[in-house]
């Protein structure tokens, strides 16, 4: 009998053990791609010992100041110099810790086929956060639609606009609404986490899009205690993988470019 009751009781111990190293990584991340993306290597991460929480957020300031206050250990939606930028008005101890996949961004339209078609005066949306507004700003100068002061200044911003032959009606706008404005814009300017879930394929349905060798590749960002976890090396190993990267292409049929997350 003692022995027996030693027995349950070293395989209770041992149960304790392996729950307590079977790691809980807390992501948050934009629905889509993001949170796609991330379900998708969840079992293999399982097997891994990681057990993925996954946080969905529709914007692009939360995620950032959970991460910072360890509410979430790393987050999956931005790119770098949108992390400079938040770091640099907040002050927070963010981190890069793996580049994941380039997703351009596009110019859009309910109303005409062709920029050819863009009239004087058209209102055109851009987001209204600095590196996005800058970025989006960048891609009309490459459509031809303005000339701006510095082609290879990602934050300038509408007053650095040298030149606007059309007379665009620029309507800075939260990223998020963009989609949804497109019904009261002519065109607008629309990240691809955003223009998705609305029914947008960046690749079928932009008048115009970044090329794949834009600068804005998406990462996975930790704080500076998070980002020892051994478990976020696990996630990077994953994300980067070949499994994940062929999801990626399928499902969004080439929209969005992996480029591997490890570091």
């Amino acid at each position: 009998m003692k022995q027996t009751l030693l027995a349950i009781s070293l395989a209770l111990a041992a149960s304790s053990v392996s729950l307590a190293q079977a790691g809980v990584l807390k992501i948050g991340a934009t629905p889509v791609p993001f949170a796609e993306i991330l379900e998708h290597i969840q079992p293999a991460l399982e097997k891994r010992g990681v057990k993925l929480e996954i946080t969905e957020f529709n914007d692009y300031v939360q995620p950032n100041f959970a991460v910072a206050e360890g509410e979430l250990d790393v987050n999956l939606f931005q790119h770098k110099p949108y992390l400079d930028m938040f770091i640099k008005d907040h002050g927070s101890d963010l981190v890069d810790v793996g580049a994941v996949l380039i997703a351009p961004m596009g110019v859009y339209s309910h109303k005409i086929q062709n920029l050819s078609e863009v009239k004087d005066g058209a209102s055109v949306g851009i987001p209204n956060d600095p590196t996005n507004g800058g970025r989006a700003l960048l891609l009309l100068a490459k459509a031809g639609l303005i000339k701006v002061s510095d082609p290879n200044d990602a934050n300038i911003t509408v007053l650095d606009i040298a030149e606007n032959p059309k007379n665009l009606d620029i309507h800075e706008l939260e990223a998020a609404q963009l989609p949804r404005s497109l019904e009261d814009l002519d065109v607008a300017v629309i990240n691809t986490n955003y223009a998705m879930p609305a029914g947008l394929n960046p690749i079928k349905d932009s008048l115009f899009l970044e090329s794949s060798d834009s600068p804005y590749v998406n990462i996975l960002v930790a704080n500076s205690k998070s980002a020892n976890n051994p478990d976020i090396k696990i996630l990077r190993e994953e994300i980067s993988s070949e499994d994940a990267a062929n999801f990626i292409k399928v499902k969004y049929e080439g929209a969005l470019v992996p480029v591997g997350g490890s570091k």
